[in-house]
Formats: C-alpha cells, sequence, structure tokens
C-alpha cells in the first residue's frame, strides 16, 4: 500500500515519548508508594484508598480527552484544519469546568465520600484518607487541563510535548515527596502536597506550550471565549461513552477494594504494593493504547479504513512483543520488587507476589485485547459498543465475579484478581470479533 499515513518513524516517534510518559506517571507512583510506606501500613491503605477515588475522577478527564483527540485525529485526518483548530478551545473550557465541577463536593463532602465508598475502615486509615483527599481533590482543575493539553498535542501526532510535561510533573512530585515525608515527616501530607503542586505545574506547562505561535494547533482568545455548542456535541459523543465504561470500571475497582478491606489492612496493604507492581507491565499497552487513537482516528478521518486496519494489526502486534516482554520479567523478579516496600510484613509480602505474579503471566495474553484494542473501536467513533462490554463485564465478572469469589469463598485479595483476569477473558471475546466483523468502519459520519 502507498502513501501510508504514518511511517515506522512517525509511529516510533509518536510512540517512545507516550511510553516515557506512562513509565514516568507509574514509576513516580511507585516510587510514592515506596515512601509513604515507611510511614506505616495505614497511610499507604489511607492513600491507596484515596487514590481509587480520584481514579473515578481522572477517568472523566480522560475520557473527555479521548473524545477531543478523537475528534480533532478525524478533523486532521480530513484535512480540515479550521474544525480541528475550533475543537481546541471548546475542549479547554470543557476540561477546566469539569475538574472545578468535580473539585468542590470532594473537598466540601470528603469524608461521607470516603464512607460511601468503603464503609467502616480503621479510624488511622480513615485519618490518612482525609488528609490525602482534601489536598489532591485541588489539583483536579489543573490534571484536567494537562489532559486536555496532552489529547491536543497527540491528536497531531505530537507525543513529545505531553511526555515534557509529564517529566516536570513527575520529577516535583518525586522529589518533594522524599523531601517532604524523609526531612520535614509530614507523613500523608508528604505526598499530597507535592501531588498538587506537581500537577498545578503540569497543567500551567501545558497551557503555556498550547498558546505557543507557530503550533499546528493553537489554544486561542477567539477559542475559548464563546461556547460552540455542535462541537462541544461532537467531544462529548465520543468522551460520554467512554466516561461512563470508565467511570463504572473505576467504580468496580471501588466495590471490589471494599470487599478487600473486609479483610484486613494486610490485604489492603498487599492489594496496593501489587497494584503499583502491575502498573509497570501495562506501561507500553497504555502508550499504545493512546497512539491508536491518534493512528486509527486519522485514517477514519481520512475515509481509509484499510489504513486503519492495517495499523490496528500492527500496533496491537508491537504491543504483544513488548509488554510481552515486561511482564516475563516482572514475573521473574518479583520478589525483588516487592522488596522495595521494605516494611511489610511476611504474609502481606507473600500475597503482595502472589497478586502480581497472577496478574503479569495473565496480561501478557490478555491485556492488549482487552483494553488496547478497544481504543481503536474508539477511533472510529464506534464508542456505545465499547461502552456496553465494558460495563457488562465488569458488572458480571468484577463486581458480582468479586463477591462470589472474595466475600462468599473468603479468597479475599486473590479472588478479586482471579474475577479481574475473568473480565480480560470476557472482553476479549467480544472486542476481537468486532473488529474482524468489520462493523466499526460504518460507524464514522464527517461532520
Amino acid at each position: 500500500m502507498e502513501n501510508r499515513l504514518f511511517s515506522n518513524k512517525r509511529l516510533i516517534k509518536l510512540i517512545i515519548p507516550l511510553v516515557i510518559e506512562q513509565g514516568l506517571t507509574i514509576l513516580v507512583g511507585m516510587a510514592d508508594g515506596v515512601m509513604v510506606s515507611s510511614v506505616g501500613e495505614a497511610a499507604i491503605s489511607g492513600v491507596s484508598l484515596v487514590d481509587m477515588i480520584n481514579a473515578v475522577i481522572l477517568v472523566l478527564f480522560a475520557a473527555l480527552a479521548t473524545g477531543g483527540s478523537v475528534v480533532t485525529s478525524q478533523f486532521l485526518g480530513a484535512r480540515n484544519y479550521e474544525k480541528a483548530q475550533r475543537s481546541v478551545g471548546q475542549l479547554v473550557l470543557m476540561a477546566v469546568a469539569l475538574g472545578i465541577a468535580t473539585m468542590v463536593p470532594c473537598i466540601l463532602f470528603d469524608e461521607q465520600l470516603i464512607r460511601l465508598c468503603f464503609g467502616s475502615i480503621e479510624a488511622d486509615v480513615m485519618e490518612a484518607c482525609l488528609k490525602y483527599l482534601r489536598i489532591t481533590a485541588v489539583s483536579f482543575p489543573f490534571i484536567a487541563l494537562y489532559n486536555a493539553g496532552a489529547a491536543i498535542f497527540r491528536s497531531t501526532g505530537n507525543s513529545k510535548v505531553s511526555m515534557q510535561a509529564s517529566m516536570v510533573m513527575n520529577i516535583i512530585n518525586v522529589v518533594g515527596n522524599a523531601f517532604c515525608i524523609y526531612v520535614l515527616k509530614w507523613g500523608v501530607y508528604g505526598v499530597a502536597v507535592p501531588t498538587l503542586i506537581s500537577r498545578a505545574a503540569a497543567g500551567i506547562y501545558m497551557v503555556w506550550k498550547v498558546t505557543r505561535p507557530r503550533q499546528e494547533l493553537r489554544l486561542t482568545k477567539q477559542g475559548i471565549s464563546h461556547l460552540d455548542g455542535p462541537m462541544m456535541g461532537s467531544i462529548l459523543r465520543i468522551g460520554i461513552p467512554s466516561a461512563c465504561e470508565n467511570c463504572f470500571f473505576s467504580l468496580g475497582r471501588l466495590i471490589v477494594a471494599s470487599m478487600i478491606t473486609l479483610f484486613g489492612t494486610s490485604q489492603v496493604s498487599a492489594n496496593a504494593v501489587a497494584g503499583n507492581i502491575d502498573r509497570l507491565g501495562i506501561i507500553i499497552g497504555q502508550a499504545m493504547g493512546l497512539a491508536m487513537v491518534t493512528v486509527v482516528g486519522q485514517c477514519v478521518g481520512a475515509r481509509d479504513t484499510d489504513q486503519a486496519k492495517y495499523y490496528i494489526k500492527k500496533l496491537l502486534g508491537w504491543t504483544y512483543l513488548a509488554q510481552g516482554l515486561t511482564n516475563l520479567l516482572i514475573v521473574i523478579f518479583v520478589g525483588q520488587l516487592v522488596d522495595f516496600y521494605s516494611t511489610l510484613g511476611p504474609e502481606t509480602r507473600a500475597l503482595a507476589m502472589k497478586l502480581s505474579t497472577m496478574h503479569a503471566s495473565m496480561a501478557i495474553l490478555f491485556w492488549p485485547v482487552s483494553f488496547v484494542l478497544p481504543n481503536a473501536l474508539r477511533a472510529s467513533n464506534d464508542v456505545k459498543f465499547t461502552m456496553w462490554v465494558g460495563i457488562f463485564s465488569m458488572l458480571v465478572c468484577r463486581i458480582f465475579g468479586s463477591w462470589i469469589l472474595c466475600v462468599q469463598l473468603e479468597m479475599g485479595a486473590v479472588g478479586v484478581w482471579i474475577a479481574m483476569i475473568t473480565d480480560w477473558v470476557v472482553r476479549t471475546s467480544f472486542f476481537v470479533p468486532r473488529v474482524i466483523s468489520g462493523k466499526w468502519k460504518s460507524k464514522y459520519k464527517p461532520s
């Protein structure tokens, strides 16, 4: 096929900064966990529980960014630069509004929110939760801006800017954590305050970059001076189903996490540690998922579904190769990775190793088609299918399955992780046939 939209060189130029960006985020998250673990198991449990609440909020920002990235990529693929430019201002406006709308209730109703999500938890864990939530909630408008800016640049194939912003954010975060925890002895506050400062810096940096002259797509005063209903609608038609799916996914994780809390702090801590380690195994997959949106979105906008299919296969193959190697290394060195969390008791350590091994070994087979492949469907506007599959699988496999295995059969965290792997298998059984069928090719309707 001649005149491909993305050469191998251009794909690598898009993907490598995304891998670095995702890697920085996950490695710094692990560093946070290691540092806060030095404060005690109550602290790491409290931070991990609030991070699950924060994850629900952050997927809203990510879903809105996905909607903006898909729409903008499609306009660029269709060579409609005027509409692509208009989408920039509307995405930023919606991001700021959503950031404020989520920040306020999290600050005003913090304790009620934690009890709603996790029920009765130990007093020292609740204290840690409240400290962490009150401060990190203030960062929501900034991280929403970061996501919007990253989506704008990625849609043009320029992932270098979001990588730079991520580097700024994560360097501030990890250095701030080390100083505030080990020098100032701030405990949970030592994790929360640097998170706020780093996200604020990333959001401001991204706004500065997107307003500079000579950008392919640029944020202007005119772009944010009025509301463009049809353009917002185009973004939300992609963003809302993605938000519904991802929020339900995160809410499901909250529900199953509340099941794990029934078995005590040791199981909560092991679940948190294993969750941090397992993020290493999906760094490349998450980057490929973001790249899939840009690449397939531009192919679909250009009305070239043959190229879209070609790049779906290519990116998925690269994901299996690279992510498979990463997860194999995690299985081999899982003991050494868990040992970074120096204050864990023997029971907690053993359980964390078991959970991490389960995740890494099964992720080699099922994670790419469960989470990278559906981004190709979203990029072609086949968002309702991915939404319903995601909601169905989360409800039946993760929530109901966890209730049976974790609570009724008293398997604890192990039962939750078995249910999670079952969820991957079910997603695979839907997404693979959908792509093969070609039904996604008819979902795109040019604006």
